[in-house]
């Protein structure tokens, strides 16, 4: 039984329809791709912090620099954090402006709700890593 946007959406040819699958995909893939992107900054960041901390519990405090493992650690995290955001948005507008343009596109919302989790995680690490003294 087809829906009112599948029965008002114009009839293309099977090359079109596989070639609409195939940029779907790619763009899925591209979305990945950030994903696996902030999730490095985002674990390296808090890795980072939570090593350098425990340098300075082990050996003392060390000497003033100029960025610290916790303002490293933020900027690392934050990074991930502003990167899978803007991945996610630009994915967004994508798929938006393919299923204006050619009707009801195949979209797979996995790579979307695995990167709403990931910024979730993220931010959790963020703020435990700012309010963390």
């Amino acid at each position: 039984m087809e829906n009112a946007s599948t029965a008002d959406a114009p009839r293309i040819s099977a090359s079109r329809r596989l070639a609409l699958d195939r940029t779907d995909l790619a763009h899925e893939r591209t979305l990945m791709a950030w994903i696996r992107t902030a999730v490095s900054l985002i674990s390296f960041g808090f890795t980072i912090y939570k090593f350098l901390q425990s340098f300075e519990q082990v050996n003392g405090p060390q000497p003033a620099r100029l960025i610290g493992a916790r303002g490293y650690g933020l900027f690392m995290i934050g990074t991930g954090l502003f990167a899978l955001l803007l991945a996610t948005i630009s994915h967004r507008r994508e798929m938006k402006a393919l299923q204006e343009k050619f009707g009801q596109v195949p979209y797979s919302k996995a790579a979307t709700v695995l990167a709403s989790v990931i910024l979730l995680l993220g931010l959790l690490a963020f703020f435990a890593v700012m309010f963390r003294q």
